[in-house]
């Protein structure tokens, strides 16, 4: 790295003045400053982190020795938040961000964001350091309790790979193989340990650095000839062909050619909202929009399909179980390489599935094989659906609300539909129970999914890391979240204020954790025991926490609270303007308990 080009660099990710180091030195005097070097290599931009002293050398060379340019500091109020923000930055670049979190403390608090990571399948590098392993080198007492044996246990069965190396070269290599690992599909979070005294230790000869290019990840497997010619066979032969359109990536050029697959092949085509916007809900070839709980449409059409072509679907086995009991006739084709990342511990491996042609490839990889392959090629007959893809329900048909003074999330949904018209918005997150007809995403950056762990928490975390990634777009980043999600996570906010990060989050305020209560009603029923206990132990309120004063408190000033149907789309509207101007907006919208649909499997 240059570092006589630093005010360039600087200038360019917008570092405050505030955090421009002092005099930094470019010569690389101690073990961390190559550790450092490396990291610069890896062109990340980031480095998301709440300060430790375990990694105080590898902090100092960061600042002191890098400038404190690519990558640049992010502080965070929590190492979850950390690991959310890189996970969120992840979503929508389709690149690893860097995270760092101290010791073994910061890696037990950060496990959950890593899990997160881990079922979403995005990469991320994450710096993790222990005090010295050589027992004579440590301080009294902390040293001792900030100090594991093997620390990369604790997250070992969520990551790709982790290390601790013992020497200077063996950080650089380790370094160099998670990035790799990181990157080849299917991609994920990967852990690297940093000794103290490997950071703090001083050179006594010059360490080269690799050609970063000489290191790169392989590039996606690329599906057999044999595979590609049976799966065009099967798809132009069918009478009912479906795509189970899943993990994908954020391409424009993939998105259009999963369009011309679906349209040469006469397809119906299934999304799942767990996963970003894989296809545009607005064509007419688009069948249904599933979430926890594949809606009626989807069954109907899984039940009639005779070929099924899954593009790396999250759940095909967990999905088919919802149609006849998971028999089907259809022929099923996989395009998947999750069975690389099964093991013992996590059963995200989801319910196995009959799978007549499985291909060890990407779905992106497998769908530009299809459509070049398509090349010459035609229907031998006509499709036979005569179930027409659902329209989009009008705001006319829609069922009334329960009150003319009650927010429910089908108005909340029709009010940010309407706000955001005049505007490229990307939906970060959106709550559970969100109606499927309010949605209509057109582009790959429509719409990012869900946070993979199904936890909660996470979503202000990667609503900021996100928003941070779409900051040089056109994109107006926005997330509706839950309240239970922004009370657990509300000091990621933080973040986006201190680094000028333009967001706007809707907070869906029914003021309880209302799965939960929807749950406890299912458990009630099947017991005979009174239903009307079912919020005992749920609701967050009596006292009712002020979130807009939570925002506030976090920096954003412009942070507001809705409690009128006949306020929302104005309000919203207006924090619309605010961020793209720039400015970070809460806005606390106090809704009615319920859902547009049911998601809780009985």
């Amino acid at each position: 790295m240059n570092l006589e080009n630093r005010s360039e660099a600087v200038e360019k990710i917008g570092l405050r003045q505030s955090e421009q180091p002092v005099d930094p030195d470019p010569v690389p005097r101690w073990g961390s400053d190559v550790i450092a070097r490396v990291l610069g290599d890896f062109d990340c931009r980031y480095i998301a982190l709440n300060p430790g002293a375990s990694y105080r050398g590898l902090h100092d060379s960061l600042v002191n020795h890098l400038g404190n340019e690519n990558p640049r500091m992010l502080i965070c109020l929590h190492e979850e938040h950390a690991v959310a923000l890189a996970h969120g930055f992840a979503k929508v670049a389709e690149k690893p961000m860097l995270a760092a979190v101290h010791s073994n403390v910061g890696l037990m608090h950060a496990s959950m964001a890593v899990f997160n990571a881990w079922c979403d399948r995005v990469p991320l590098i994450l710096i993790g350091a222990t005090g010295p392993v050589d027992a004579s080198e440590r301080r009294p007492w902390i040293d001792w309790i900030h100090t594991s044996r093997d620390q990369g246990a604790l997250v070992r069965n969520y990551t790709k790979w982790d290390d601790q190396p013992a020497s200077v070269p063996a950080t650089v290599e380790a370094l160099l193989r998670a990035r790799n690992i990181a990157m080849t599909a299917p991609r994920g979070p990967v852990y690297v340990c940093l000794d103290v005294s490997v950071q703090e230790s001083l050179l006594t000869e010059e360490i080269a650095l690799p050609a970063l290019a000489r290191f790169a990840p392989p590039e996606d497997p690329t599906p057999s000839r044999a595979a590609v010619e049976t799966a065009l066979n099967w798809l132009l032969e069918a009478e009912r062909p479906v795509v189970l359109a899943g993990r994908v990536s954020r391409s424009m050029e993939d998105w259009q050619r999963r369009i011309e697959l679906v349209e040469e092949t006469g397809a119906l085509v299934i999304t799942d909202m767990r996963m970003p916007a894989a296809f545009p809900v607005a064509h007419e070839r688009h069948a249904a929009l599933g979430n926890l709980i594949m809606p009626p449409a989807a069954r109907e059409v899984l039940s009639r399909a005779d070929v099924i072509l899954s593009l790396d679907w999250l759940d095909v086995g967990g999905t088919l179980a919802q149609v006849g009991g998971g028999a089907t006739e259809a022929r099923l084709i996989h395009a998947s390489m999750e069975t690389t990342l099964a093991n013992g511990w996590a059963q995200d491996v989801m319910a196995l599935a009959a799978v007549d042609l499985p291909v060890m490839t990407t779905a992106d990889k497998f769908t530009a094989a299809l459509v070049e392959g398509l090349a010459g090629r035609s229907r031998t007959r006509d499709t036979n659906w005569t179930i027409a893809p659902k329209a989009r329900t009008s705001r006319a048909e829609r069922p009334s609300q329960p009150s003319s003074e009650a927010i429910t999330l089908v108005t909340l949904a029709e009010a940010v539909e309407e706000a955001g018209s005049s505007f490229d918005v990307t939906l970060i997150r959106l709550p559970i129970g969100w109606p499927a007809d309010g949605c209509h995403f057109d582009h790959p950056l429509a719409y990012l999914g869900g946070d993979g762990g199904g936890g909660i928490g996470s979503g202000p975390g990667m609503s900021v890391g996100a928003a941070l990634a779409l900051k040089d777009t056109d994109r107006l980043p926005v997330a509706v979240l839950g309240d239970g999600d922004l009370l657990m996570g509300c000091s990621a906010l933080w973040t986006a204020a201190r680094y000028d990060i333009p967001l706007l989050v809707i907070v869906a305020n029914n003021r309880s954790y209302f799965n939960d209560e929807m749950h406890q009603k299912v458990v009630a029923e099947r017991r005979d025991r009174a239903i009307e206990n079912k919020w005992i132990g749920q609701h967050i309120r009596e006292p009712a926490v002020d979130l807009v004063g939570l925002a506030k408190a976090q920096g954003w000033s412009e942070s507001t609270r809705v409690d009128h149907p006949a306020e929302l789309q104005q309000a919203i509207l207006t924090g619309m303007q605010l961020v793209r101007a720039g400015k970070q907006v809460l806005i606390e919208v106090m809704t009615e308990a319920g859902y547009h649909s049911g998601v809780v499997n009985k």
